[in-house]
């Protein structure tokens, strides 16, 4: 099914045709009771008839609104431009919202692609572009919106990993977010075409890992947070090392050989990395 215009003609030539049909009605009548001839009442009851018919063919078309119009199960076609129109009478007409639509789906229990439980939830912002594959190609076409976003919400999560740790992953959920969502509103655009709506936007909006593994999982995080910043401290101690030994050489303060180099080292090492404060001891030479 095709979206198509209907035909329809300014809602005030209709009211013009309205005038006259009662200008028509109203000579025939009173010509019926002057003269009693039959055939003006008919022509007047005609009339008659013809004008509520006429009647029937108006409709007011609100901002961001469009009316799809049916005659007796036939498709006829569709009015989107706001305003007071004339068209076919005797036409059944469906109401279909052009206005930007905000989804919030439910927050949806799935495994990412290690298989780790999590919970996610997404918004949707999405509009009807296509009101004839909207009503008739699909029972509700919100409804399926709602349905189609939490499948395809549970499709993508399943394709990345919440996180990369490791670094083994190019995307994750929870690093990329922009990257997922891009990946996201693609994948619904595919799915909710042939309900004739496109796909604005769609985000992550709720990210967590499931309660069952939540506590593990920041266990995990904080362990790698202290190893991260673990290395920090030890680049930074060997560079201390390697330029406290280079200027003290440079300079000839101290002449040390390989092992009292390896001995301040060591000493060094364990003064700048351990986490404990250390306390210094003095060589006060040799007692005999």
């Amino acid at each position: 099914m095709k979206e198509k215009d209907i035909f329809k003609l300014n809602g005030f030539v209709g009211v013009f045709i309205v005038l006259l049909l009662l200008a028509a009605m109203a000579y025939f009548f009173i010509s019926f009771t002057g003269s009693l001839v039959i055939s003006d009442l008919i022509i007047a009851i005609v009339v008659a008839l013809l004008l509520l018919i006429v009647l029937t063919g108006f409709t007011i078309i609100q901002p961001n609104q469009a009316k799809v119009f049916t005659l007796f199960g036939n498709y006829l076609g569709v009015i989107k431009k706001e305003g007071f129109w004339f068209t076919f009478p005797f036409t059944s007409r469906t109401n279909v919202s052009l206005k930007v639509i905000n989804f919030n789906s439910d927050k949806l229990k799935v495994n990412d692609l290690e298989g780790n439980p999590i919970e996610i939830a997404a918004v949707v912002v999405y509009k009807v572009v296509d009101t004839a594959k909207a009503v008739f190609d699909v029972e509700y076409y919100k409804e399926f919106v709602h349905t189609q976003s939490e499948t395809g919400l549970r499709h993508i999560a399943s394709q990345y990993p919440y996180d990369n740790f490791n670094n083994d992953y190019e995307i994750s959920l929870r690093q990329h977010s922009d990257e997922v969502g891009d990946e996201l509103t693609k994948d619904l655009q595919k799915r909710l075409t042939v309900a004739g709506v496109e796909v604005l936007e769609a985000r992550i909006m709720h990210l967590a890992y499931s309660s069952e593994i939540a506590s593990s999982m920041l266990q995990r995080q904080q362990a790698k947070a202290v190893l991260a910043a673990r290395k920090v401290i030890v680049d930074g101690a060997v560079s201390m090392v390697k330029s406290a030994i280079e200027q003290l050489s440079s300079e000839q303060i101290v002449e040390l050989d390989e092992e009292k180099k390896a001995q301040m080292v060591n000493n060094l090492m364990v003064a700048l990395v351990s986490d404990k404060g250390s306390q210094p001891i003095i060589n006060t030479g040799t007692i005999y």
